[in-house]
């Protein structure tokens, strides 16, 4: 019995690394890892648009050791609250705010809401009208300035709490008001109420209130900005959300307003509306930037390949820095594996590209980029992805996609692992070009090949092994050997 079952097992034993791979012309397959160089280069990322973001950053870094200082503004349309919308008779504007909600957090892991510091920094925002109607606009990169007007009608000056939610006066048509809590964390932005009465209460209803259109070309729109001068501390980006459509938890210009009751010359009622900020009622647009001055990242923008190589590079999110990677070594493995041997082939079993996090830059409150995105440009230039991570179409296949390409944060291991085993295996084989290969920081949970806007975080990356206990950024090759056909 036990020789019958050793037959059965034995010969059902194969190695992984040679599945699929039977000998040629009497050549015997050999089995092997090879570790090669990487090559990084920090290059600026592109503009892109800001239109149809998950999430948009409002603040300003003033003292990241290493990157520098950063800053996004919002600027965005307000939209009437309902179309031929009446404030009644004789209104009085009490108050009024703008309301901006955090962007929910995508687990308890994750804290993609906020990124920087909370403890200490005292953030200062101020808000102005917008001098054009934002709505006519069609193109919105992230490096346009949108003009706005001198005059300050809101401002804010405080620690931001994007755990908190805060609680507000809930107005009750005909009964006692109450105070609720809001359903999410949110910035809430004091306006000037004669600001509010004379650009939105008072306009022509016939003429501005009618839609949506007509009330934009009158108020335009509002950019909320930082105001540096009151900011203290080393600062941080709040992420806003604009696509909610629950009342209390919408981004939106709430006024509160006493009018007229119904029958009576004296008494008046308070009453609320919420004229909505929202990605489906009118464009909102990022304006970021970032100022390198100092510091290293500026060294290496200005000196991409210096005589000696540089033993770290530079990933930075909302539209900052991104990584070109190159594979110089990768012709003198397939030299060295095969011997020169043109009649054998290099057949990738595995290829791991992995990126190493420079130990001593990962602390908070400048955490590394939760994951990364990895692309490559095609003959035209244009982003796309490697074909280890581009999934079929229906119809077809594709052996490469296995749908977990990687590029996540291992907090314990400070790196990131992608597996690039059909990216490899073209450029080998020479049926795939590498017009240009990036690394760039991603949202955790929006994989994508545009410039990443909706993320702040960013990675100081090994290129060498100068200091202690770093490794430095390498591609792990998996390989078999087999006989040319």
């Amino acid at each position: 019995m036990t020789l019958l079952i050793g037959l059965f097992l034995f010969p059902a034993c194969k190695s992984s690394n040679t599945i699929g791979i039977e000998p040629e012309d009497g050549y015997s397959i050999k089995g092997d890892l090879a570790v090669t160089e990487v090559g990084l280069t920090t290059v600026p990322e592109e503009a892109t648009n800001t239109v149809g973001l998950t999430k948009y950053p409002l603040g300003w870094v003033s003292a990241d050791p290493v990157f520098g200082s950063s800053e996004s503004s919002l600027s965005f349309s307000v939209a009437l609250a309902a179309n031929n919308y009446s404030f009644g008779d004789d209104p009085l504007v009490d108050s009024a705010v703008l309301v901006l909600p955090y962007s929910l957090p995508v687990d308890s892991s994750v804290s993609s809401h906020f990124y920087g510091d909370t403890a200490t920094t005292v953030y200062a925002f101020d808000v102005r009208q917008l001098k054009n109607d934002l709505s006519l606009e069609t193109t919105f990169p992230s490096n346009k300035d949108w003009p706005a007007k001198d005059e300050v009608v809101g401002s804010f000056k405080a620690k931001l709490r994007p755990n908190t939610r805060p609680k507000i006066v809930d107005i009750v048509a005909g009964a006692a008001d109450t105070v609720r809590q809001v359903p999410t964390p949110q910035i809430r932005i004091r306006l000037n109420p004669t600001f509010i009465q004379n650009n939105i209460v008072n306009l022509d209803s016939a003429t501005y209130m009618t839609r949506n259109s007509r009330f934009t070309s009158s108020f335009k729109g509002l950019k909320v900005s930082v105001n540096k001068e009151n900011m203290s501390g080393p600062g941080g980006f709040a992420f806003l959300n604009f696509t909610s459509t629950d009342q209390l938890a919408q981004a939106c210009v709430a006024i509160y307003y006493k009018k007229l009751q119904s029958n009576s010359l004296i008494n008046r009622d308070t009453a609320v509306v919420y004229f909505p900020i929202s990605a489906t009622s009118g464009p909102i647009a990022a304006k970021v930037s970032h100022d390198y001055t100092g510091t290293d990242v500026e060294n290496q923008l200005n000196v991409p390949n210096p005589a000696t190589p540089y033993q770290r590079t530079y990933l930075q999110g909302m539209g900052g820095l991104r990584n070109r990677i190159s594979f110089p070594k990768l012709d003198d493995f397939v030299t060295t594996a095969t011997g020169g041997n043109k009649k054998v082939r290099v057949v990738i079993n595995r290829a791991e590209l992995v990126v190493n996090v420079e130990g001593g830059t990962d602390v908070a409150p400048w955490t590394p980029a939760e994951r990364l995105s990895l692309y490559r440009l095609d003959i035209a230039g244009q982003r796309a992805n490697l074909v280890d991570n581009a999934a079929p179409a229906s119809g077809t296949s594709n052996p490469y996609y296995e749908g977990a390409f990687g590029g996540n944060y291992s907090k314990s291991r400070k790196r990131y692992i992608f597996i690039v085993t059909g990216y490899i295996q073209q450029l080998v084989d020479g049926t795939t070009k590498d017009y240009g290969t990036y690394l760039a920081p991603a949202p955790y949970a929006a994989f994508s090949l545009t410039p990443a806007i909706n993320t702040a975080e960013r990675s100081v990356i090994v290129t060498g092994s100068a200091a202690s206990g770093n490794t430095a950024t390498k591609l792990n090759i998996y390989y078999t050997l087999a006989a040319q056909k």
